[in-house]
């Protein structure tokens, strides 16, 4: 594998946790450099490790996992949105307000977890070609802690303006990004 193929493997592992960023950003009534680093670092670390996870298991659980990954990852991402819809649907101003600089660590982990899974896969993939597992794992985390970096800039610059329609669509967006990842591996969208 290429250098320039495994960029781009790296970025289109990132773009889930990218959206996902962007949603977070969204709701930030400021920008908090904290917790935009630990949502960079937590999707980074999460997109690096499940590559190498996949890598070291092979192929021998992917009949484990396979069948129920892409229901795994709609689960949390449908959870996580339809929460961040409630909260922007409810008239409380102080609970929205209380929720935008920080991330709590157990919503922190199931995005992490939610935007990885298909990582997981691609390592599988990944042990049956002759590549330097440390580089692509090292390219796949650092490449993803810059979008992420990016998505909470991006999503505070556009929600710092609209905080409560910035929080709905947000929500949308990730119960959208988990049915995408439900209907491509049921077949039913192929992108």
């Amino acid at each position: 594998m290429s250098f320039i193929e495994l960029t781009l493997l790296a970025v289109g592992l990132s773009l889930d946790a990218f959206s996902v960023s962007i949603c977070k950003g969204l709701g930030m009534e400021r920008i908090s450099w904290r917790t935009t680093l630990m949502i960079a670092c937590a999707f980074g670390l999460f997109q690096a490790g499940m590559p190498l996870i996949g890598w070291a298991l092979g192929s021998r659980l992917l009949w484990l996992i396979a069948p129920i990954d892409h229901w795994i990852a709609f689960g949390l991402l449908a959870f996580i949105g339809y929460g961040m819809i409630c909260d922007a649907l409810s008239k409380d101003d102080e609970v929205e307000r209380g929720s935008v600089t920080r991330v709590p660590l157990r919503e922190l982990l199931v995005l992490s977890v939610a935007t990885s899974i298909g990582a997981l896969a691609s390592g599988i993939a990944l042990a049956s070609l002759s590549i330097d597992i440390v580089a692509a794992v090292a390219l796949i985390g650092i490449t993803t802690f810059a979008l992420s970096v990016a998505g909470v800039l991006i999503g505070h610059r556009f929600g710092a303006v609209h905080r409560r329609f910035a929080t709905l669509a947000g929500g949308i967006i990730l119960i959208l990004i988990g049915t995408k990842v439900l209907l491509e591996h049921l077949g039913v969208l192929v992108l």
